[in-house]
């Protein structure tokens, strides 16, 4: 296969390099908003059994870093498809029940039969990216990103989500919200720098991807968040198979199948379990399948991440797999990130 950097273009590269000004406009949003000041009072306390999180897609995933921080500071949380919440577990919307539904546009399908069915029953947190939909309208606190419109792949939307997660995350979690937002202040900053060379990072990932017919991308933890979020974003930017999963996960069953026209992409995440990720990278070596490690010491220049906090590892993390959906892009001569047979909203379940 060979490399045609003119294929990429189009309304998601304009997006994807436009996430430095949407993380600025959505930290602006934050910064100016009363609801974390609202949130914290009204949930921090006894009244609440649990805490369900709950989204479709890239808004599921991404809840996997505020589940660890909530869990971490006392509360019980759930992450529950919305899919499956208003199918399974509508048993789960109770007065007792805290629920921070996360969808990006506001008006999915399932997100809208969520809010029907629930009826102020539970109370709602909602993060979205548009005061006039559903989600911003029907919820009890309405966390909105403002990270402007977006053509079809979720990218600037998801950084942005991550964001505000981490401000909903330290209003109910008795946090320094002030401090967060100066952490939070400083996330364009790596952003920028990394895709400042994205042309190098695509043209040096298309070589590491050449002939690659299969992807997996693995971590543990918060990063959980950008391995499923990235195997969706390959799928929906390239028409190309990909799989994301936790480390673990991994081993059991998926390492037997490695062949040399598979790619596993390892985030080396937190210190605590960045041994055992190491030791997953040394196993992949001395197999067919080509592999990389996601990391700020990484040695190879598209999957080293730009040094970040712990807090805004979860958006430096997506950047080399966006790079992998532009890299197959050129591999595959075809324009990434559009949709031809579904759309950016999902109305029909």
């Amino acid at each position: 296969m060979s490399l045609n950097l003119e294929a990429i273009q189009g309304g998601y590269l304009s997006d994807l390099l436009n996430q430095p000004e949407a993380l600025r406009a959505t930290w602006d949003a934050l910064r100016t908003a009363s609801v974390f000041d609202d949130i914290a009072g009204a949930c921090n306390g006894s009244r609440f059994q649990r805490v369900v999180l709950t989204g479709m897609g890239s808004s599921y995933f991404g809840l996997h870093p505020l589940c660890i921080e909530l869990a971490a500071n006392g509360w019980t949380p759930m992450m529950v498809e919305t899919a499956e919440l208003i199918h399974y577990y509508p048993h789960l919307l109770t007065p007792s029940t805290l629920v921070v539904a996360v969808s990006q546009s506001g008006k999915s399908v399932e997100t809208v039969r969520m809010l029907e069915m629930n009826a102020k029953k539970a109370t709602v947190i909602g993060v979205t990216n548009y005061a006039d939909r559903p989600l911003a309208q029907q919820s009890d606190f309405a966390v909105l990103t403002a990270a402007g419109d977006e053509f079809s792949v979720s990218c600037k939307t998801y950084v942005a989500a991550q964001l505000a997660q981490r401000m909903v995350a330290a209003a109910l979690c008795n946090g320094d919200r002030v401090e967060r937002l100066h952490e939070l202040e400083a996330a364009p900053v790596p952003v920028e720098g990394y895709l400042r060379n994205w042309k190098m990072h695509v043209a040096e990932m298309g070589e590491l991807l050449r002939d690659v017919r299969d992807i997996f991308l693995v971590g543990r933890g918060p990063s959980l968040a950008a391995a499923c979020t990235g195997a969706l974003t390959i799928k929906e930017s390239d028409h190309f198979h990909a799989e994301g999963m936790s480390s673990a996960a991994f081993r059991h069953g998926p390492f037997e199948m490695l062949h040399s026209g598979i790619f596993v992409g390892v985030f080396a995440g937190e210190a605590k379990t960045r041994h055992l990720n190491d030791g997953l990278l040394k196993d992949l070596s001395q197999t067919p399948a080509r592999s990389a490690m996601f990391a700020a010491d990484s040695h190879q220049p598209p999957c080293r991440l730009p040094k970040a906090s712990e807090t805004l590892r979860p958006i430096v993390e997506i950047l080399p797999i966006q790079m992998i959906t532009l890299a197959l892009a050129a591999l595959t001569h075809r324009e990434p990130g559009k949709f031809e047979r579904a759309t950016k909203i999902t109305v029909v379940e």
